[in-house]
């Protein structure tokens, strides 16, 4: 099943041998998934309190909308829209992970002085040149993302002579590059939909195991996405059953953070693969 890593969140080591649950925080008015959208603090109080009580261990707030051909924001506009959250998160739940999903330096930093602990980065420090250096002094564990290009033209970057071998290099030099800085807690995201097909995305999903050789965590985000209800015919809304079946193929290849919106169905099959291991 899955490989034996840990992490180092706040001072206390996070065992991920067996599989954890991110849930998805959208502090956006675009994200892709309506129900993901939260409005106003109440609202993500609320959200937050359910998405532990189901079992997550991570909330992976953001405020830039990532889906193909969002509009793109200020950086002012992006801290605005997470600081207040992540700072009530953090009053109310003080035991929560909080994650910032971000791939600005300047937002991660005001996060993780506001309450997150951990970067959570869609271009693995590509857009902005100071991430990495931010992370290395901040001193916490990094979610890098394989993407190529932005969130405005990554669907017209679709074209790799060998994908697997593309991003397993990539993520080669990103650990490579974080090693450098001292960056010890890095976690490896294969990025499904960002500059992939639907069928190239699947490709990535049947050899996931690869990615075990570059001896990192590694996080899955395939939830409501449309390589799943495209391929259904179906609209987002009505994926989640197809987001438990690709999630438990997932996990059968070692997937040991799973990214979500649902984290009740996504705790359970965590709860009920694991007892094939």
């Amino acid at each position: 099943m899955s490989p034996k890593h840990t992490i180092n969140i706040r001072g206390e080591i996070l065992d991920l041998s067996t599989p954890k649950v991110m849930g998805i925080i959208n502090v956006t008015p675009d994200s892709f998934f309506v129900e993901s959208r939260k409005n106003g603090i109440d609202d993500l109080l609320r959200t937050s309190e359910k998405m532990l009580e189901e079992g997550a261990t991570f909330l992976d707030i953001g405020g830039y909308s990532s889906r193909p051909g969002a509009d793109d924001i200020s950086l002012k506009d992006e801290i605005s829209r997470v600081i207040d959250p992540i700072k009530a998160v953090s009053k109310r739940f003080p035991e929560a992970i909080i994650s910032i999903d971000t791939f600005r330096s300047e937002v991660a930093r005001a996060a993780v002085e506001s309450g997150a602990c951990l970067i959570n980065d869609i271009s693995a420090g590509h857009l902005d040149s100071e991430m990495l250096e931010t992370v290395a002094k901040l001193e916490v564990p990094y979610i890098a993302m394989h993407m190529k290009g932005t969130p405005q033209n990554m669907k017209e970057l679709t074209r790799y002579d060998d994908l697997l071998l593309e991003v397993v290099k990539y993520f080669s030099s990103v650990i490579h590059d974080c090693n450098q800085l001292g960056i010890k807690d890095v976690i490896i995201d294969p990025g499904f939909g960002f500059a992939k097909t639907a069928e190239q995305s699947f490709d990535l999903l049947n050899k996931l195991n690869h990615f075990h050789h570059l001896d990192r965590p590694l996080l899955v985000g395939v939830s409501r996405k449309s390589m799943i209800y495209r391929t259904l015919n179906l609209t987002a809304e009505e994926a989640l059953n197809g987001t438990t079946v690709v999630n438990t193929v997932a996990l059968l290849k070692g997937a040991q953070i799973l990214r979500v919106h649902d984290v009740k169905e996504a705790v359970e099959t965590i709860k009920l693969v694991s007892k094939l291991s």
